[in-house]
């Protein structure tokens, strides 16, 4: 999916015209500066899958530093990022509802196996659905380097109980279309029964992928998987299909969720690619859901 900046901007830019400029635009995000190493790349691969056979040599860069380690593109989604932030009071959002829709990573060089990033998310659009149905939240944050930018991540956030919060009314971007042919390639992994405890020491604690008593408290049978550990598993998928497991060769993924997934299912790609456009939706067979949909990748 190609999430539409420039039509966010506009939106914002229409809101202020017409005198609706949302509080929110000015939410004081802070500047955000991470370091990380070897180790914590190898721990964010082990939490989305890789390693699963120590014996598969296409896998075990990802996971050992000898001779030179791999980084997976994906895990640009966890670093310099604003928390939680939609639980502060002071954002004014009913974080209990809201949700986690849409993820993008765009990458403008391959992520180095260490350094130290720098990063301030903003609210680029609030897509007001209307009372009761939501409001549509996106957010946009630059990674960067001593070198420069690395990546460009985009989120966007489906804040369900604010509704008619006054943000701008204008049409939202399509999402990315599959096409109406067969898959071109399948691509199917088993997720381990302990994902979300490996996958949540990479920088989200949230209790609900871990307590049971708290899954079941928000509706859920068991913990359910982070979004951004199956984003993580979607960006693997696409790695192993048609990159063959080279990093450099992926320039952008994104995709929306569409339901949760759990640790020890196992999840299925449908993937079509359209030159240099890789298309892919993710199910769960045993219970014929589609959990990962929309997703879209560009190759270089």
């Amino acid at each position: 999916m190609r999430l539409d900046v420039a039509g966010a901007d506009a939106g914002k830019a229409r809101g202020t015209q017409e005198g609706m400029r949302h509080p929110l635009f000015d939410y004081p995000f802070p500047e955000v500066e991470q370091s990380y190493g070897p180790r914590d790349c190898m721990l964010y691969a082990l939490g989305v899958g890789f390693g699963a056979d120590p014996l598969d040599g296409a896998e075990l860069p990802f996971v050992f530093e000898e001779p030179e380690l791999k980084v997976l593109p994906s895990m640009a989604a966890v670093l310099a990022g604003p928390g939680f932030w939609a639980r502060d009071p002071a954002a004014g959002l009913d974080w209990r509802r809201f949700l986690h829709v849409e993820q993008e990573v765009v990458l403008h060089r391959p992520l180095p196996a260490s350094g130290t990033i720098h990063a301030r998310a903003r609210i680029t659009r609030i897509a007001d659905k209307g009372e009761g149905k939501g409001a549509l939240i996106f957010l946009e944050r630059v990674l960067r380097d001593g070198e420069g930018p690395v990546a460009t991540v985009r989120v966007v956030n489906l804040a369900r109980g604010n509704g008619g919060c006054g943000g701008d009314a204008g049409p939202t971007p399509q999402p990315h279309p599959l096409p109406e042919r067969c898959p071109d390639h399948a691509f199917e992994t088993e997720i381990d029964a302990r994902a979300a405890l490996i996958y949540r020491l990479s920088g989200d604690p949230n209790p609900l992928h871990a307590d049971p008593q708290i899954a079941r408290q928000a509706g859920f049978s068991r913990p359910i998987l982070h979004g951004l550990c199956s984003f993580g598993i979607a960006t693997r998928a696409v790695l192993a299909t048609f990159c063959a497991y080279e990093p450099a060769r992926l320039a952008s993924i994104g995709l929306r969720f569409t339901a949760p997934v759990y640790p020890g299912e196992r999840l299925k790609f449908h993937l079509w690619r359209d030159s240099d456009v890789v298309s892919f939706r993710a199910i769960v067979p045993q219970r014929d859901v589609v959990v990962l949909d929309h997703g879209r990748a560009e190759l270089r």
